[in-house]
């Protein structure tokens, strides 16, 4: 909640709110749209597959949307005033883009962090003028963000259950609406299929809607790594599900199911397996020349899947899934052989399948996707 004492009738508050509103929506106009890449793949097979390019955003990830709508939910629901702590509990990338948006502001900015965080993450929080909090479990952060919000008079964002509402579903240049006007000019211009990863639950919240509201036939695969309780909860229809392990690919795996997470509006999930996601990203990197992260691996591996079935039952169309950030925040952990090996990660099976697919179109044995 907001700082105590916060006068939100005060002229002067208001004036300030005012502004901080324009500088936001400033910024969305200088940088909401992403490129949309076309990956490589044989013109014949009559599938085209797309990567939306988030890592181009100023912070470098998909959580710039977020943090945005974030702040301007804040902002325009009376929470986040002129001298307003922010404190958020994230694995690293929306704190990022949040510390960008507060320094914006002049505001303190806290990031309530698991210590296992990249590096690279906890440097450009720092270097956009925020704190990081560490705490030794994940499944705490969220207790202890509330609690320094309690105890600094702040207001606590909390992306894990405002993401689904603080974004319009309905449009107003969103990632969903941008995907669709970008591909309008495509030989598929409505998607088979968009992939996205579950993190929050707000992306694939805004894409389901969104979705129905427009009355598309694209259907939307949510993939969701190793230890994450995504997928469990999707299968079991149950969202109390949690996990005692957390996951190793930051920015989309819980521990529990988050509430911004509606099932409903979700086609399929697939569960992706730790050596999947960091062999795809490589191999996305490589073939592409984009780096790309771990939670991009998880998404193409489930793209590269869903068009091997399509080529399987002999259907055409397009694909489309997302770069949710780029590699270089994690050349100490999925780009690093020894950070591997000391995970017991072998991509090299994956690296195979990956290999197998491009040149004949064929997946082999995988998992099914679990059909809602």
């Amino acid at each position: 909640m907001p700082t105590e004492g916060f006068d939100r009738s005060d002229p002067a508050g208001r004036a300030w709110v005012h502004e901080a509103i324009r500088k936001v929506q400033a910024d969305a106009n200088r940088s909401a749209d992403t490129h949309l890449h076309v990956f490589p793949l044989p013109a014949e097979w009559g599938i085209d597959l797309y990567l939306k390019d988030e890592s181009v955003h100023p912070t470098g990830s998909l959580k710039h949307r977020l943090a945005r709508s974030l702040f301007l939910y804040g902002l325009c629901n009376g929470w986040i005033g002129a001298e307003t702590t922010i404190i958020e509990a994230s694995s690293g990338s929306t704190a990022v883009s949040e510390a960008f948006f507060a320094r914006m502001l002049g505001l303190p900015f806290v990031a309530v962090m698991p210590r296992s965080t990249s590096q690279e993450k906890v440097d450009l929080i720092t270097f956009y003028g925020g704190r990081c909090h560490f705490v030794d479990s994940p499944a705490t952060m969220y207790a202890e963000a509330q609690r320094l919000a309690d105890e600094t008079g702040g207001h606590y964002l909390d992306q894990f259950t405002y993401a689904e509402r603080a974004t319009d579903w309905r449009g107003n240049n969103n990632i969903a609406e941008s995907i669709f006007e970008q591909l309008s000019h495509e030989r598929h211009p409505v998607p088979a299929w968009i992939v996205v990863g579950a993190g929050t639950g707000g992306t694939s919240a805004t894409i389901g809607r969104y979705l129905r509201y427009q009355r598309h036939d694209t259907r939307l695969l949510v993939v969701d790594p190793e230890n994450s309780a995504f997928y469990p909860g999707f299968c079991e229809t149950d969202d109390t599900v949690t996990t005692l392990v957390p996951s190793r690919i930051e920015g989309i795996g819980r521990q529990r199911v988050e509430p911004s997470f509606h099932a409903s509006v979700v086609d399929a999930m697939m569960s992706v397996p730790d050596a999947a996601s960091i062999a795809a990203a490589r191999w996305c990197s490589a073939r592409t020349g984009l780096s790309v992260g771990g939670s991009t691996g998880t998404a193409l591996w489930g793209a590269l899947h869903q068009i091997a079935a399509m080529r399987a039952a002999g259907e055409t169309g397009s694909v489309v899934t997302l770069i949710c950030d780029g590699g270089e925040r994690y050349t100490r952990t999925y780009f690093d052989d020894t950070w591997l090996a000391a995970q017991g990660i072998d991509i090299a099976p994956c690296l195979a399948t990956l290999e197998t697919f491009a040149d004949t179109g064929e997946w082999g044995d995988v998992l099914s996707p679990c059909d809602g």
